[in-house]
């Protein structure tokens, strides 16, 4: 482990370097972000990241990082909690985005357990830090191995009725380029949830079928509507499946599973240009890559017919999620 960087407050960042089953991963106690993660053989990074740990708290904000308590869209700011109403501090107009500025995105990690070719971090959160109940334990488990497979193990335990819904938020560009535009996306989903101007869902599941949200068969980026829309995959937990395949023109490809109900997929169309200067010098700009997010459908908490992001004394959160690497012919 080395130091990477300080925070503006002086806060120490510190790295882990992990290699194994052909991929190399550079992680940051910062948020338990994923800064670098390269194929074997190729020469440019497959997330987006940065070398100066500052910038993860400017320009590229949640990227590679865990985000929550509770991830994605509480509508209002508020919800009800075990029959306790909940106020939290909006930072998205009036509405609370991955947990507010002092998310798990913004925390600095403690580093459990680290070998070779993996690594736990842990974060622990105090009752009422955010608006939540609950003292807190989060755990990330990420894992190298064969064939090009990063998996992530996020658990999370409480000592009272509180919400969870974490997620992982890397930006993917498989091509090194300046956006995403040449890469192809399916995604196994036959619903999704339409969205106000406030990106809050405006009611039940919809079908993809005939609107452009149609992903269940392969889809150029350049021709795909603005996005950031949640998937619906199933209405609860299940065992790992994969859901969704990006495919750069480099013939790169990654297949993402996951044990978690939906997939937030946001194309970084608001980047700011130039806004940040990646780990292969490159300046990033509007759709420098896209997100994938496994988690419970946004705004949960506020809508009983959604799967619930409850979590309860004596219950263990678990969610795993595979992303696994591979070079294709293209045509």
């Amino acid at each position: 482990m080395i130091e990477a960087g300080r925070m503006a407050d002086g806060r120490a960042v510190h790295a882990l370097v992990l290699a194994g089953g052909g991929l190399s991963l550079r992680l940051l106690t910062l948020g338990a972000t994923v800064q670098d993660l390269r194929l074997a053989g190729m020469g440019w990074p497959l997330a987006l990241g940065a070398a100066d740990p500052s910038d993860y708290a400017g320009p590229l904000l949640y990227a590679g990082a865990i985000v929550g308590p509770v991830a994605n869209r509480i509508a209002g700011a508020r919800a009800v909690v075990a029959g306790r109403l909940c106020h939290f501090a909006a930072n998205e107009g009036g509405t609370l985005l991955h947990s507010g500025a002092n998310g798990l995105h913004a925390r600095v990690w403690t580093v459990e357990e680290a070998g070779p070719d993996h690594a736990t971090l842990r974060a622990d959160l105090a009752a009422g830090e955010g608006g939540f109940p609950g003292n807190r334990t989060i755990r990330a488990r990420f894992r190298l191995s064969p064939p090009a497979t990063l998996t992530l193990d996020l658990t999370a335990t409480t000592d009272a009725v509180t919400l969870i819904n974490l997620a992982h938020h890397g930006y993917w560009n498989l091509d090194g380029s300046g956006d995403i535009c040449g890469h192809r996306l399916a995604i196994a989903a036959d619903r999704y949830l339409a969205v106000d101007a406030a990106m809050i869902p405006t009611g039940p599941p919809r079908s993809v079928a005939g609107t452009p949200y149609d992903f269940r068969t392969s889809v150029p980026l350049s021709a795909a509507p603005p996005l950031d829309h949640n998937f619906c995959l199933s209405s609860t937990r299940r065992d790992l499946t994969e859901v969704a395949t990006l495919t750069g023109a480099s013939g790169v490809r990654l297949r993402i599973a996951t044990t978690e109900p939906g997939l937030q997929v946001y194309d970084g169309r608001h980047f700011a240009v130039a806004a940040g200067r990646g780990l292969d010098g490159r300046a990033y700009g509007p759709r420098a890559g896209i997100a994938f997010e496994p988690q419970v459908w946004p705004d949960a908490p506020n809508r009983p017919d959604f799967p619930p992001a409850a979590l309860a004394p004596g219950e263990r959160y678990c969610q795993t999620t595979r992303f696994r690497l591979d070079r294709v012919r293209m045509p």
